[in-house]
């Protein structure tokens, strides 16, 4: 799995300092997509080295959010698995332009996922249009 972009953002999940990190080889090419740079297969990999590398050097994140990885969303599952057992204080959440969660996804690795592909006639997630969805999952503690 490759990723294109991180950084630190503040609107993305709600009451979170979030690194959103970027996953690249999105499969769904949504008209009007905001990061349509990371619909091909770019990027560098997503080692559990480098993901070490972007947690340690944000100090002061609450969240890492995976946008994109549908490609292989059982690559996001184990990023989310490394967070939770190697940096248990920080959250996760996924991005995906999926219509609904996958059913074979283990819903105690994510505090959040996000859900829809973007439709640019309804909206983000601040239009009462929308068809995304954020979802605070309910993870094992």
């Amino acid at each position: 799995m490759k990723y294109l972009t991180a950084g630190v953002v503040f609107s993305e999940i709600p009451d979170e300092i979030t690194l959103e990190i970027g996953i690249t080889n999105c499969p769904y090419k949504c008209k009007g997509c905001h990061s349509p740079f990371l619909q091909g297969n770019v990027g560098r990999e997503l080692s559990k080295s480098e993901l070490d590398r972007l947690l340690n050097t944000n100090s002061g994140i609450t969240c890492v959010l995976f946008s994109g990885g549908d490609s292989n969303y059982h690559d996001i599952e184990e990023v989310c698995k490394y967070v939770r057992n190697y940096h248990p204080n920080i959250k996760t959440a996924w991005y995906s332009g999926r219509e609904v969660i996958p059913q074979d996804i283990n819903p105690d690795l994510f505090d959040y996922i996000k859900v829809g592909p973007y439709i640019a006639s309804l909206g983000g997630l601040d239009s009462p249009l929308t068809n995304q969805r954020l979802y605070k999952m309910d993870p094992l503690e």
